[in-house]
């Protein structure tokens, strides 16, 4: 409350522009100036003693002085720990205020950057508040508030980087009002990307939650883009996933990636050149299936563009409702894990071993055996009707014919070549772009950045 002590009468709207009634013990906020009945005490009063005893005198009702002797010395004795610091960057900052409150809610970087870019023309959190109520009607406003950060200090001018952000108090306000409004807009344009260009259809679903700051400063720049861009838009998501590059995204990265951004914008650079693709098909049969996971997540949205049917009823997969992540049921294991524990055949949680397919079919299964219930669909609706169903699955007849014979190990060699295929088209590379040794390994953890 030290503001309102410190309030100078003039702005009747001022959030402090605050009374207490000493009837009800209770705070409320004014919206005039004009003299208030005596029982009600506007607490800019409690700046000046005199003052304030002054205008209670007329008070007669010993309850009421008694109350009001109570506030005045809650507020007059209470002590305000008080550090200034000078012209210190958020990397010394942050340690004080960490230190100083260890007790309390741990300070964020946006904690620090609300406090330090705070005018009364601008409010960080009410900035990036409007830019969430923008997309929030496209499901991407729950991203972490860092994520809005990044965006606005690219927006500003910087980078991605927590250097760059720091830089945004030395802003003045027609610079980060601008920012906030081109946030705003490209922010939207990289929803909507999202959603209609790579098909992911809430914040949930994106791989790594940094690939939204950076497509933000795509659109800023390109605004809409060419046919030709787009195409590299979309092959930059599907890279950067399937090479895991957000990963490790450190520093040095967020400033040439800037760069390469702005260059290309302009015509420039001839690509998006931005992550490196090193991996083999190796990746699918070897990766743990988790909501967490960024592997999980790319072979979720490949099944996903690939317009999955299920494979027993042969109807569509909603992919929004798959990708919500709430309900696991939309997830199957190809191999039930009941069967594998029973057989010890191996581990049922692989990305190789996953496809979409309803609950209710997914309980038709249950524990059964591949060469069981595969047959039994067989028979039902013929062969030819189950391989297309399990195309849309990106299972392959070769997996499917492993599968019948209850070969799991050959069933995941098989569907990671076809997951593996289809993950090197939606990058715009080779199929047969693999290294000789191990492929690298793409982060799981979804909190995608070093810094």
């Amino acid at each position: 409350m030290c503001g309102v002590l410190h309030w100078k009468p003039g702005n009747a709207k001022s959030v402090w522009n605050v009374a207490f009634d000493l009837q009800t013990k209770e705070f409320f906020h004014v919206d005039s100036l004009a003299d208030l009945p005596l029982h009600q005490v506007p607490l800019r009063r409690l700046a000046d003693p005199s003052e304030f005893y002054r205008r209670l005198s007329p008070l007669t009702d010993a309850s009421l002085t008694e109350t009001a002797d109570e506030l005045f010395n809650r507020f007059t004795d209470y002590q305000v720990a008080l550090v200034t610091l000078g012209d210190m960057s958020l990397n010394d900052v942050a340690p004080v205020f960490e230190r100083i409150n260890s007790t309390g809610t741990r300070l964020t970087i946006f904690d620090l950057m609300r406090a330090a870019t705070w005018s009364t023309s601008f409010d960080l959190g009410d900035s990036v508040e409007k830019v969430r109520q923008a997309i929030a009607p496209k499901k991407f406003a729950g991203l972490d508030e860092k994520v809005f950060l990044r965006a606005l200090s690219a927006a500003a001018g910087g980078s991605f980087n927590v250097e760059s952000i720091d830089d945004l108090r030395k802003k003045d306000g027609d610079t980060l009002a601008r920012a906030v409004q081109e946030t705003e807009e490209s922010a939207k344009r990289a929803c909507d990307f999202l959603a209609t260009e790579v098909g992911v259809p809430r914040y949930e679903a994106l791989p790594y939650a940094n690939q939204f700051a950076v497509l933000c400063e795509i659109y800023r720049i390109v605004g809409t883009p060419s046919s030709t861009q787009l195409g590299d838009i979309r092959r930059w998501f599907w890279r950067t996933t399937l090479a895991g590059y957000f990963g490790g995204w450190n520093t040095g990265q967020m400033t040439s990636d800037t760069t390469t951004i702005r260059a290309w914008g302009i015509g420039v650079y001839k690509s998006l050149d931005i992550g490196t693709v090193t991996s083999n098909e190796k990746i699918w049969r070897v990766k743990t299936f988790r909501a967490n996971s960024a592997t999980a997540k790319m072979v979720a949205l490949m099944l996903s563009n690939a317009g999955p049917l299920d494979i027993i009823s042969g109807q569509k997969i909603d992919p929004d409702k798959s990708l919500a992540w709430s309900n696991d049921k939309e997830f199957h294991h190809f191999f039930p894990q009941a069967y594998l524990k029973r057989s010890r055949k191996g581990t049922p949680h692989l990305v190789a071993n996953i496809v979409l397919l309803t609950s209710t079919s997914n309980i038709h299964i249950r524990d059964s055996s591949p060469s069981v219930y595969l047959q039994e669909i067989i028979d039902a609706d013929g062969r030819e009707t189950l391989v297309a169903r399990l195309a849309t699955n990106l299972v392959s007849e070769a997996a499917l014919e492993a599968a019948l014979k209850d070969d799991y190990e050959g069933f995941l060699y098989e569907r990671s070549i076809t997951l593996q295929a289809e993950a090197m088209r939606l990058c715009g590379e080779p199929t047969t772009t693999a290294v000789a040794t191990e492929p690298e390994e793409i982060q799981d953890e979804n909190d995608d950045t070093t810094e």
